[in-house]
């Protein structure tokens, strides 16, 4: 493993009484990445997250964010890194520029109102800013979510599930958020159980399963492992994303045609 690693985990592990969640986890991610963590459900994606968090402590083994000993020194880890977790921490009575300058606040930051603004025009929300979190689509939901999250610098950012429940314009929406946070340098530890959201947005993958990391590559280096496939040719058929977009895009087409 490589000294500069903004993640470094070696030989974690983690029970519940008898019931061993880690066994003996591995995990190097590389500064500025994306890397996605695939599981099932149980397989310790969360427990692993929340451990890197100084949320849990683990067992054995040990565990470095931005070189940092996550045991040894919690409060240094916790000065680098961000935790979104599932469902989006927004304050529904705020509007949206109000959520992110009550975090800017707590965050000390000196001008709370112009970070809020600069994330705002980021993610492509300063025309909702003014309203309601309350009145915000899921996917506006998640983007103000991340973009709460951004505040204070983190070098690294733990995004557990953060397409969960979306449709699938608002889990583009996110993609396209996430693919923000690497182009501008930050660390993205991204949990998920879709496999398509790795493909799309992941540099490497690992995939956890029974308290192991099983397998961590590049998607080719992963594709590779299994049999070379017989080419056929086949008619193909439309997916039904694709189905999805082509006929909303239609419909709002018309809609506007008819205005």
């Amino acid at each position: 493993m490589t000294a500069d690693a903004a993640i470094r985990v070696t030989g974690l592990e983690k029970s519940y009484g008898s019931l061993r969640v880690l066994r003996g986890v591995d995990l190097e991610v590389a500064p500025g990445s994306i890397h996605a963590l695939l599981g099932s459900n149980g397989a310790g994606k969360t427990t692993l997250v929340r451990i890197l968090a100084t949320l849990l402590r683990a067992d054995a083994g040990e565990a470095r964010v931005d070189g940092h000993d996550v045991a040894a020194q919690p409060a240094r880890v916790r000065e680098a890194i961000s935790l979104t977790g599932q469902f989006a921490a927004v304050d529904d009575m705020l509007t949206g520029r109000e959520n992110l300058a009550l975090v800017a606040r707590l965050r000390h930051e000196t001008d709370p109102g112009a970070v809020a603004d600069a994330l705002l025009a980021r993610f492509s929300l300063t025309e909702a800013g003014a309203r309601r979190a309350a009145t915000y689509s899921g996917g506006m939901r998640r983007r103000l979510d991340i973009a709460m999250s951004l505040i204070g610098s983190p070098r690294v950012i733990f995004l557990d599930e953060p397409t969960t429940g979306l449709d699938p314009e608002a889990r583009l929406e996110v993609w396209d958020a996430v693919k923000e946070l690497a182009r501008g340098g930050t660390t993205v530890l991204l949990t998920t159980q879709q496999l398509e959201e790795a493909e799309q947005l992941a540099d490497r993958i690992a995939i956890l399963h029974r308290g192991r990391i099983i397998v961590d590559g590049t998607l080719a280096e992963l594709t590779a492992l299994l049999p070379a496939s017989e080419v056929q040719y086949v008619q193909k058929q439309p997916t039904l994303e694709e189905i999805f977009f082509a006929l909303v895009g239609e419909r709002e087409g018309g809609e506007e045609d008819a205005a």
